[in-house]
């Protein structure tokens, strides 16, 4: 009997053993900024990420005929890029097998060349600035437009459609913030606008009385802010105090389900307009709709802004890493640099030479009564 017990043991231990031999660990990597004025955001995207993990590992996932137990390893970045580099450098000794994020092109941007140099791939879901992609690495990749289309869109249609005569900007100076200001004025003077003034603030500002008095005598019929959406709340509501009725256009840096929230009254119907990276239509539309439902029930909070295209960036990285059959960065990079027509909750993915989406689809939205309404996707 002992002899029986003693070898079912020994068996069960050999079948256990075999089953962590066949079980490989891989690390995925998020930044955002968890702490600080924008939390909500990077909470929003840490729990994209979150999602998309604990899905892939429901199914089981294999890799090279290995099953994949995948890991979230989570960084902080307060959106600064000192702190920034300093979280990428903890990713990278953590020896992770890719990278999401960061949230900001500011962070992003300087993070990346710490990833190129340990050859780890990096998905930026938000990341806009059109300097992400253009420094020559080949392991830096977005999921999103950039501003070169987004504030050019936003440019047009501030002349084109909303009949903007004189129409006034302010930036917080950040890499986000400027770039997207300086597209939105480059395709506004091209539509046939006229600029009246640019005012700087910063993205930790909160008193902005000085800047609107200067741009209120120049009678603006649209303000464009360059920045996130905690700084554009309370500029919200500075402008209804000193009877500054223009319309107010930004970047998907304000157009978050939170920004009713930090604007409260000051926030009339129809008044805002803004554009997110990316945009579903027709059949893709119930992929995204139950996305928002599984986020929601899951988390017991409404999607942000960008915890979609965290999800997508996730699971690109992951279908990389099964075409190629090895988790290993340096295996896998190809595989995702070939990436087309991947079905994604945010629409169709594929990337170009230099890491960029392809045929990169803009939302534009305004509000009404408190809650985002889409206004149309355009390319």
């Amino acid at each position: 009997m002992k002899l029986i017990l003693k070898s079912t043991v020994a068996a069960a231990l050999a079948f256990l053993s075999a089953a962590t031999l066949a079980q490989q660990v891989v690390k995925i990597g998020h930044v955002g900024p968890v702490s600080g004025a924008i939390a909500h955001l990077g909470k929003d995207n840490e729990n994209g990420a979150r999602l998309a993990v604990e899905e892939l590992n429901a199914k089981g996932v294999k890799i090279g005929g290995q099953t994949i137990k995948f890991e979230l390893v989570t960084e902080d970045d307060g959106a600064d890029p000192k702190q920034g580099t300093a979280a990428a450098q903890k990713l990278v000794d953590s020896k992770v097998n890719g990278v999401v994020g960061h949230l900001n092109s500011g962070t992003s941007i300087p993070a990346s060349k710490i990833y190129s140099e340990a050859g780890i791939p990096q998905i930026s879901p938000s990341a806009t600035n059109p300097k992400f992609t253009r420094n020559g690495y080949k392991t830096t990749f977005r999921v999103v437009a950039d501003d070169v289309h987004l504030g050019g869109t936003l440019g047009r249609y501030a002349v084109k459609s909303l009949k903007g005569q004189s129409i006034a900007v302010i930036d917080d100076r950040t890499a986000y913030g400027q770039g997207v200001a300086e597209e939105f004025k480059k395709a506004v003077t091209v539509a046939g606008g006229k600029i009246v003034g640019h005012e700087f603030t910063t993205d930790k500002a909160s008193d902005f009385m000085a800047i609107l008095t200067t741009l209120r005598a120049k009678k603006p019929d649209v303000v464009f802010f360059g920045g996130m959406d905690a700084v554009a709340g309370p500029m919200l509501r500075q402008m209804k105090s000193l009877g500054i009725n223009a319309k107010f256009m930004g970047g998907d840096g304000i157009c978050s389900s939170e920004l009713a929230k930090l604007a409260g009254d000051a926030m009339s119907d129809g008044q805002v307009v803004c554009a997110e990276a990316g945009g579903v239509e027709g059949t893709q539309k119930k992929g995204l709709e139950d996305f928002n439902a599984k986020f929601k029930k899951r988390f017991n909070a409404d999607v942000q802004v960008y915890a979609p295209y965290v999800y997508d960036a996730v699971n690109v990285m992951v279908d990389a890493m099964v075409r190629a059959g090895s988790p290993d960065p340096a295996k896998y990079l190809a595989a995702l640099a070939k990436t087309s027509n991947f079905n994604g909750v945010t629409g169709t993915i594929g990337f170009d030479e230099k890491g960029d989406i392809k045929n990169g689809a803009l939302t534009l939205y305004t509000y009404k009564s408190g809650k985002r309404d889409a206004i149309a996707v355009v390319r």
